[in-house]
């Protein structure tokens, strides 16, 4: 029980520390009593207020598109429920890291009987398709934007070469034999252990989950919808280029490559991408231009103000959720 505790505080302290620590080495020098006079004076709030409805609407969309992914197989749950299940994972995943895709399972699952395993299977889906995507979006940019990337890469001492020297051939071959060999000795383990029929059925749940996106109906709506997911969150992004002057003649190149980056740069376990986001996307800034100060701002305001847009979705998904029924026939197990 003490050993599960730890782990639990564990898992919440790390990526806290790993986002402040970063913040801090950031923001070691700066005058933060500054900000104030840039949030009431020299910021234009108009553009910020109109980026607010395509960061909710990027939310929406997930849920309409998670609810279409559930379908083919068997699962229907109500729209309202399968979007504020985003809203509250996303708030959810400001505590602990990447417990958002379990805390909106377990709200489909609490209030429409969705099968957890069937919903989690489709997530995996979701964030497959959502990757592939982000990775074409990341070459396309790449190619028209080169000189930039490479500078980036120039500064921060990055080297995909230096990386790609540290295997060889040999070296991924034993590694891919070592992951082998762990996964069939956790296959014969498993085998002994009680849990194992419990797991096999939860895996099997992940794999129809899976393999549902084959026989999702409409799936021009499902390409339609994806693709809305990520034009509102470029939109919700790049409209805050025009709150400040520094960043508002900019262009749209510089805020897609920027938008890249941050995206890439929250797969770093943090708290909404605290401080991974504030330094990859102020160090492209800083390429295209922006003075250091500026750039400071930028990164602080604009994640601040749409994280708490975050926190304020989550609150009001969880007083909604209170309000709504449970559907007939929940189920409580998994």
């Amino acid at each position: 029980m003490i050993m599960k505790s730890a782990r639990s505080t564990l898992k919440i302290l790390l990526p806290l520390l790993l986002g402040g620590a970063i913040l801090y080495w950031m923001y070691r020098d700066f005058d933060f009593q500054s900000v104030s006079h840039v949030l009431l004076h020299e910021m234009d709030w108009t553009w910020m207020l109109l980026s607010f409805p395509f960061g909710i609407l990027a939310q929406a969309i997930r849920g309409w598109r998670w609810r279409q992914t559930l379908e083919p197989v068997g699962e229907r749950p109500r729209s309202s429920v399968a979007v504020n299940s985003i809203f509250l994972s996303y708030a959810a995943s400001l505590v602990v890291p990447r417990i958002g895709e379990f805390t909106r399972c377990g709200v489909l699952q609490r209030w429409d009987g969705v099968s957890f395993p069937k919903a989690l299977g489709t997530v995996v889906t979701e964030r497959a398709i959502d990757t592939l995507l982000m990775l074409f979006i990341t070459g396309v940019t790449i190619a028209f934007q080169m000189s930039t990337f490479g500078t980036f890469f120039e500064r921060t001492g990055t080297s995909l070469d230096t990386i790609l020297r540290g295997f060889s051939w040999a070296g991924w071959l034993v590694a891919g034999v070592c992951m082998l060999a762990v996964g069939v000795l956790a296959y014969f383990l498993l085998q002994r252990l009680s849990i194992y029929n419990k797991v096999k059925t939860t895996l099997q749940g992940l794999w129809e989950g899976v393999s549902s996106l084959r026989q999702v109906h409409r799936p021009w709506l499902f390409v339609a919808l994806t693709l809305g997911i990520w034009l509102c969150y470029f939109l919700h992004y790049y409209l805050t280029f025009f709150c400040f002057d520094f960043t508002a003649s900019l262009g749209i190149g510089c805020a897609l490559v920027t938008f890249v980056v941050g995206s890439i740069a929250v797969i770093v376990p943090t708290p909404n991408g605290a401080g991974p986001w504030h330094f990859a996307v102020k160090t492209m800034l800083i390429l295209y231009g922006v003075a250091d100060t500026q750039a400071l701002y930028f990164v602080l305001i604009v994640h601040s103000v749409q994280t708490l847009l975050v926190v304020l979705l989550g609150i009001y998904a969880w007083i909604r959720l209170g309000f709504m029924r449970r559907s007939s026939g929940v189920r409580n197990c998994v």
